[in-house]
């Protein structure tokens, strides 16, 4: 999806491994002094259980909600530019399931963009997680 917010370089759901260096090109500038990343793995648990497995599904609005979302922080934000790219499918242990880096001239600013974009498009962007475990039962998480 190409961005509408002239501080927002990257928003993208794909099926497709993600790569944070792309995200992280996305957001460099001659005059940024730090970029931060986040990157959200898969990992083997949840609480006391075992994960093999999962599977993030996305409404057709997901990417208008997303770019909603890092605009809104973008203009919460006015010193940074933003990129996300957030994993659909199958995912193993390991995977990156979404990535986001915030760009900025001081790290501080980069840091609370980056912060508040992963709690923003969490809570509310339509994309849910089903996770497998051993113990041969499942789980959704982030059903409204």
């Amino acid at each position: 999806m190409s961005p509408t917010h002239p501080r927002v370089a990257l928003v993208d759901i794909r099926e497709v491994p993600l790569s944070l260096d792309e995200v992280v090109a996305a957001v460099g500038r001659a005059d940024h002094g730090a970029v931060v990343t986040f990157t959200g793995v898969v990992r083997d648990h949840d609480g006391d259980r075992t994960v093999t497995g999962l599977d993030y599904s996305a409404h057709p609005s997901a990417s208008e909600r997303l770019a909603e979302s890092c605009a809104r922080v973008a203009d919460a934000h006015p010193d940074t530019v933003l990129a996300v790219v957030h994993r659909t499918g199958r995912l193993a242990l390991g995977e990156l399931a979404v990535v986001l880096a915030a760009g900025s001239a001081h790290r501080g600013a980069a840091f609370a963009a980056a912060r508040d974009l992963i709690d923003d498009l969490k809570s509310t962007v339509p994309i849910w997680k089903h996770q497998t475990f051993t113990d041969g039962s499942d789980e959704w998480v982030g059903l409204p």
